[in-house]
């Protein structure tokens, strides 16, 4: 029998949520036979997707749908240059297209194509903010209410407390204490300092409005200086967090090793990252507890599984990133490997809006803090175009603002 090879790859991009996602979609020699992967990128959506026409489509063109590790392995060679995050999203979409298949061929989710279950759903994590410390609470008794039981709570967004907007046209601030300089030019300001002070206050008011009968969570979003940072790994460690999410920037990774000698708090990292150098030394060394591999950036479910099953060698549970950054499609990849590994730690969601259920059929389904997936062939999901092409992005769907410290210097990210 003549094997089944692929006879087309394109990329399917769509902003149903007004965010850019970018879905890649592999036909084969098989008439009906097809597969679904996730390639997005929200900040370069329409260069990955050129990507994918331009290059990843003719090089992969004809080859044998059974090999994926061969596909990849030689897909990330082509480019000479590996592991960035624009060509590693591109080949995402290809490698879990081609499990999606696998899955279909074989008649049964992919989940159990790498051995079957771990557990029946995947515990989800929400996220909850607000302007004041009250709105925070209102918002995590919300999630409490509908049955959630790990939460993250920020107050006033990432870097600080929400604050009133300045006079001058395109800037921001994030407390309103912040006093920028004459002429600062356009951004979001924020005060370092002022945040790393108030989040022990956060977490104090959660905790003594919900006792210890949830998870509690925190994003740094890399926001403070090494030592603030460290500063702030000690003040929360009464609060008992599940975990405390990217404390530095991936260029500042070895200031991990000061934090394990002076706090036991639990630490969440990676989603920056795109190439194994990034989190193998974190592994290894049992610097991190949780891994948040965004997995499209790093080139799909093939790499993910390995760096899942080498971080239960290490007791690191996984973390994938899943915001709204992700699409649907991204969410359903990551929670079957959930579903699968037996280290899995959490799985974040940022909700589905009122117009993803259009354009993505067969969405994973969500109750009690749970989510579960179905359980048909494959991802078990699929791409209504026509709904999808009612959705375009552009160039400027996602525009990202500057971050800037009071004197108008940019920090990332």
């Amino acid at each position: 029998m003549d094997p089944i090879t692929i006879r087309s790859v394109r990329p399917i991009v769509t902003a149903p949520e007004g965010r850019p996602l970018v879905v890649v979609r592999v036909d084969t020699s098989e008439p009906e036979l097809y597969g679904f992967g996730c390639a997005t990128f929200t900040q370069r959506a329409l260069t990955v997707a050129h990507a994918v026409s331009t290059y990843l489509a003719p090089w992969a063109q004809g080859r044998n749908v059974d090999d994926i590790e061969d596909i990849w392995q030689g897909a990330m060679a082509s480019t000479f240059w590996r592991n960035g995050p624009i060509l590693n999203a591109a080949l995402s979409g290809l490698d879990m297209a081609l499990w999606d298949i696998k899955g279909k061929r074989a008649g049964m989710p992919c989940y159990q194509l790498w051995g079957g279950k771990s557990r029946e759903a995947a515990a989800v994590y929400r996220h909850a903010d607000g302007s004041t410390l009250d709105e925070v609470v209102d918002n995590v008794a919300r999630f409490v209410e509908e049955g959630y039981r790990f939460i993250r709570c920020q107050w006033g967004g990432y870097g600080g407390m929400a604050g009133n907007s300045s006079a001058e046209e395109g800037v921001k601030f994030l407390n309103p204490n912040v006093h920028p300089p004459c002429g600062a030019l356009p951004g979001e300001y924020f005060d370092p300092h002022a945040y790393r002070r108030r989040v022990p206050e956060l977490l104090a008011r959660i905790r003594e409005e919900f006792g210890t009968t949830i998870e509690l969570l925190h994003d740094v979003h890399e926001r403070l200086q090494p030592a603030d940072a460290i500063r702030l790994a000690k003040d929360v460690e009464p609060f008992d967090l599940f975990f405390l999410e990217d404390l530095f920037p991936p260029e500042q990774v070895e200031w991990l090793s000061i934090v394990r000698q002076q706090s036991t708090v639990p630490l969440a990292i990676s989603e920056l990252f795109t190439h194994p150098l990034e989190w193998m030394p974190l592994i290894t060394n049992r610097l991190i507890d949780f891994i948040r591999i965004h997995i499209s950036q790093i080139g799909g479910v093939t790499p993910a599984l390995k760096v899942a099953h080498l971080c239960e060698l290490y007791g690191i549970r996984t973390a994938w990133q899943d915001p709204k950054d992700v699409s649907p499609l991204g969410h359903m990849a990551n929670l079957h490997i959930e579903i699968h590994a037996h280290n899995f730690g959490i799985h974040e969601w940022g909700g589905w809006g009122d117009h993803s259920p259009m354009v993505f059929r067969g969405l994973p389904e969500v109750r009690d803090g749970y989510m579960y997936p179905n359980t048909s062939p494959g991802w078990g999901m699929e791409i209504d175009e026509e709904a999808a092409a009612a959705f375009p992005a552009t160039a400027q769907t996602l525009p990202s603002p500057v971050i800037r410290l009071p004197d108008g210097t940019a920090v990332w990210p």
